[in-house]
């Protein structure tokens, strides 16, 4: 038995079946274009993957183009099309910079012209052109990151804070039509949520924005209290958009993946959205459960959990679950746990998540160390590495979410 061998096939597999190119080519292969010209702005952490698979089917059909993603995220040149990095979580001078780029390719275009707009996750923080000073802006979204606030909440009140953000960028490229092409990763596939909506009319409304600043407490400088109640487009209609890649096909591929290793495979969901360590308490209480049936299963659970920052420690929320879980399996040695983000990195981390199983606990122990003190710390990296825990994918190409799982081998 060799759970962990299991569980890194699992997550190459999953991991493989979830890359936007098939995707990205496959909504192009229905398209069709103006005579006009095209600009291609791609914005997220699958910004370099999406853009490259669009080259490859329009080649010298694009006039220009832009690609925004994060640190370490670029894999090579594409031709026409500049590369650029930026900060993720929170947006730096090079976020801003990549943004007046975008911004100045999509001005002045006509109706015959198309934006060919590619989006995926973390294009809240890298697509932005705030309209309150940047470090007012930096410090909302280190509170709101240390608040737990879910990526909607956040995405609600960062998009009244921007001028590319809620609809507002499409309205920019106005009157050349906008051709969308989303890999989500958000649960339920809100549009106007993912990286904020930039080509989206917005759903929320300022009632929305003012209850989430009420609920966690913030102080907003006059001039951000007053962007709460500034209209953002409720209609765009120059944009068609496509949506491609969920975390129902991620949690699908694990499924896959598992049940030719010889589990029976069991979704549990793939909306999870409570906080990180109660999902990791919660997969340990299926796994007694079940760990003496005699039969083998896989467990699977997709979505984003959260995690509250209360101490100064390392790590993400896929790490914390899997630590959360260690004390609850502990002595099972037919269980393991592990979790993981789809675009390979896991907070501000080089890890994809974290792998736990019933020798964990006491491996910990042997090294002085513990899941609860770690826990505490928000400090999941160094404790999860100093037993071998750590999942190491690298830059993905993808963003769809999170996966977790449980592994019982009968």
């Amino acid at each position: 038995m060799n759970l962990r061998s299991d569980a890194d096939a699992i997550i190459k597999e999953a991991l493989a079946a979830v890359l936007p190119d098939a995707a990205v080519k496959k909504a192009l292969a229905g398209h069709t274009f103006p005579q006009g010209r095209i600009v291609l702005i791609a914005v997220g952490k699958a910004a370099w993957q999406m853009a490259q698979a669009v080259a490859d089917v329009l080649g010298e059909r694009i006039d220009a183009g832009l690609v925004i993603t994060k640190y370490e995220h670029v894999m090579g040149e594409i031709p026409r099309v500049r590369c650029m990095e930026a900060g993720h979580p929170v947006p730096d001078e090079n976020s801003y910079a990549a943004t007046r780029e975008a911004l100045r390719l999509t001005e002045n275009l006509t109706a015959e012209d198309t934006v060919l707009f590619l989006l995926s996750g973390g294009g809240s923080a890298l697509f932005e052109q705030p309209l309150i000073p940047a470090d007012e802006l930096t410090e909302l979204t280190h509170r709101l990151l240390a608040s737990g606030a879910d990526i909607v909440e956040m995405n609600t009140l960062r998009k009244r804070m921007s001028a590319v953000k809620g609809g507002r960028f499409a309205e920019h490229c106005a009157p050349a039509h906008v051709f969308s092409i989303v890999l989500s990763d958000i649960i339920g596939d809100p549009l106007d949520m993912i990286a904020s909506g930039p080509a989206h009319p917005d759903a929320s409304t300022a009632a929305d924005a003012h209850a989430i600043v009420k609920k966690y407490g913030l102080h907003l400088s006059p001039t951000a209290t007053a962007l709460l109640d500034e209209p953002l487009p409720t209609a765009l209609p120059n944009v068609t958009t496509q949506i491609t890649g969920s975390v129902r096909e991620l949690c699908t591929a694990a499924a896959r993946a598992a049940e030719q290793r010889g589990y029976t495979p069991v979704l549990l969901t793939d909306q999870l959205d409570i906080e990180a360590r109660a999902a990791g308490r919660f997969l340990a209480a299926i796994a007694r459960t079940h760990a003496g049936d005699g039969a083998s299963y896989a467990y699977i659970a997709g979505g984003e959990t959260i995690v509250q920052l209360r101490g100064k420690g390392r790590g993400g929320r896929n790490q914390e679950l899997a630590l959360a879980a260690s004390d609850g399996i502990a002595g099972l040695d037919n269980v393991a746990v592990f979790s993981i983000g789809s675009d390979g990195t896991d907070g501000p981390t080089d890890a994809a998540g974290g792998y736990v199983d019933g020798g964990t606990a006491a491996a910990l122990a042997r090294a002085e160390k513990s899941a609860a003190a770690a826990l505490a710390e928000n400090d999941a990296y160094p404790t999860l590495n100093a037993v071998g825990g750590l999942i190491k994918t690298g830059p993905t190409g993808t963003n769809v979410n999170d996966v977790a799982v449980v592994l019982i081998r009968g």
